[in-house]
């Protein structure tokens, strides 16, 4: 099994969190806040360029969950969410919320916040989108 890359962005006791395999490249990143994310840059996440509270809201608006962010000193709690499931036109479907996805093999993983499934069957990481869609004009 392939080990997920992780890359950590920190500013002071925050730290911005960034999974490049779950990216769907939806670039609302840096149309959200292009002091912080510059995809040409290295590095390409600079968080010491916005506020945290910026930071918080570009983040939870990531669709796929690649971005996410840890604060040093905080628990995380748990919590009764709904799961949400959304389509996104022309691009993947997205499930929010824990998920346990069995794959064709039998691993399992689970996945929490955001997840983009492949709805145009051409993904190089099925059953998730990796953003092919756009390379092949999906409509749908």
């Amino acid at each position: 099994m392939e080990r997920e890359i992780v890359k950590e962005y920190e500013k002071g006791d925050f730290a911005v969190v960034w999974k490049p395999k779950k990216c769907i490249h939806s670039e609302i990143c840096w149309r959200t806040l292009p002091e912080v994310y510059d995809p040409k840059g290295k590095p390409w996440i600079k968080p010491e360029n916005a506020s945290v509270e910026a930071l918080k809201s570009q983040i939870e608006k990531c669709p796929s969950g690649a971005l996410t962010y840890k604060t040093k000193g905080e628990t995380t709690m748990s919590t009764t969410q709904i799961t949400e499931c959304n389509i996104i036109e022309n691009g993947p479907l997205l499930v929010s919320g824990n998920l346990k996805v069995t794959l064709a093999d039998g691993t399992v993983e689970t996945k929490k916040r955001s997840t983009a499934f492949c709805r145009c069957g051409t993904s190089n990481n099925k059953p998730y989108c990796d953003g092919t869609h756009k390379e092949t004009d999906f409509k749908g």
